[in-house]
């Protein structure tokens, strides 16, 4: 199949990929992302039983907060591996990035599903415990850049949001299986068995899904983009540097959309299941049927989202999810104190609408704010940096400000401050719905082709 040369602005590499290979990568970006999230949501939904198997447990509450540090620690290690692979995945390729990171998330949650108890080992069953959460996290670090890198150069331009739109459908997934399999445990287990044996049961589960799609990974060829820019030896030397000198107001903007996506995705689908159990008298299985509802309807409104943006652009979506994080949030919450069931149940899932419109949007929109060059550099950093931040302290953070100060609103006014956060971030942004993604590397690639040609 011959391919043009020369870079004009209806170079379209995309255009020349056929639909069984189009599949093939939204199932290759998608899959690491359901792996790595099915691991991330097990862990939370189980965090109470993970406390009393790997901290002493005189103090039910340092040892839920031991276990949530050791949550914030796994984000606090990402932005080193976002450097290491998001600027291997520019230099070298998206593939070969999302084949090392899913074997290596693959491997480090196999390893917690084996860890001894403390009861057996004493201090070396946190320690083990914080190490398979180091290796998750350094992997974890380059899989979002690298999946939003490769699905947005392989989809269509004019469908390039719905294509992208499914790597968050491969995260709701993740979170749906995992919130299944917890809800599964409680129904079949005693309370007892889970705490001694059941726990590892999901844990475990992971290593044939990291088999699964370390072989349908294995299986794909670079983006069109990459391979251009290979092809016309045009690919940075220095993305990280390249990143922070000229592209760091894509960084900026990046940034504040992620911090709305990871903060607000972590209490609905992370925190809320604690909150719901712990601060509220829900019981663990009705708020993993919440959690499981607002992840289906989620599941439904992402890939419909990202096809939206399509048609009437990426600003009105997220401007609009903003908005409703800002005028919703606290009424939702205070809907939820009353305590009922169907209050449980409504206000998650409404969390769970605003969510799925951030999560339809925001991988595309940041993938088409970078450069070719840095895209997979840009996305890995920004989103990783914040993640430590902002997304692995969620738990955390709200479990300590409604102790310190007994307000159960707490989740509600982060909502609102991130909602604010988003909307400012969205007043810098131009539209970039049917952009080129190589419009700001074609003058590389011209001078590129221009001097092969003279020699």
């Amino acid at each position: 199949m011959s391919r043009p040369t020369q870079g004009s602005e209806s170079f379209a590499p995309e255009a020349l990929v056929d639909q069984k290979t189009l599949r093939r990568s939204v199932a290759a970006g998608s899959v690491g992302v359901l792996v790595h999230w099915f691991d991330w949501a097990v862990y939370a939904y189980l965090a109470s039983t993970l406390a009393d198997v790997f901290f002493p447990s005189h103090d039910k509450t340092a040892a839920l907060l031991s276990t949530f540090a050791v949550f914030a620690i796994s984000f606090g290690v990402r932005p080193l591996g976002a450097f290491v692979f998001g600027a291997l995945g520019d230099r070298v390729g998206r593939k070969k990035t999302l084949t090392i990171v899913i074997l290596a998330m693959a491997a480090a949650t196999l390893l917690v599903g084996l860890l001894p108890s403390y009861a057996t080992i004493g201090i070396w069953a946190p320690v083990l415990l914080v190490v398979a959460r180091v290796v998750q996290g350094l992997a974890a670090g380059g899989e979002f850049g690298s999946a939003a890198a490769f699905l947005a150069e392989y989809s269509p331009t004019k469908h390039r949001g719905f294509g992208v739109s499914w790597l968050e459908v491969g995260s709701l997934l993740g979170f749906l299986g995992a919130s299944l399999a917890v809800v599964a445990l409680n129904a079949v287990l005693p309370e007892e068995a889970i705490a001694s044996w059941g726990w590892r049961i999901p844990f475990l589960l992971t290593a044939p899904l990291g088999i699964i799609g370390f072989y349908i990974r294995s299986k794909i060829e670079d983006t069109p983009e990459f391979r251009s820019l290979a092809q016309h030896e045009a690919v940075p030397h220095s993305p990280v540097k390249e990143s922070f000198t000229r592209n760091w107001k894509q960084l900026l903007q990046t940034s504040g959309i992620e911090i709305m996506q990871h903060v607000t995705f972590y209490i609905v689908l992370v925190y809320l299941l604690t909150y719901q159990e712990t601060e509220l008298g829900f019981t663990a299985a009705g708020a993993a049927w919440f959690s499981t509802s607002a992840s289906l309807a989620a599941l439904v409104l992402v890939p419909l989202c990202g096809a939206l943006s399509d048609r009437i652009g990426r600003k009105p979506l997220l401007t609009g999810a903003s908005v409703l994080l800002i005028a919703a949030s606290y009424p939702l919450f205070l809907v939820m104190r009353s305590g009922a069931p169907w209050a449980g149940l409504v206000s998650t899932v409404g969390l769970g609408v605003i969510l799925a419109i951030i999560l339809g949007v925001h991988a595309v929109t940041v993938a088409e704010l970078f450069p070719t060059r840095t895209r997979q550099t840009g996305l890995s950093v920004a989103y990783s940096v914040t993640a430590a931040i902002f997304a692995g302290t969620v738990p955390y953070l709200l479990t300590l400000l409604i102790s310190r100060t007994g307000n159960q609103m707490m989740p509600a006014f982060y909502l609102i401050v991130v909602g604010v956060v988003g909307l400012v971030t969205m007043l810098t942004i131009r539209e970039t719905r049917g952009i080129n993604l190589l419009e700001h590397d074609l003058p590389r690639i011209d001078a590129a082709a221009g001097a092969a040609g003279r020699r």
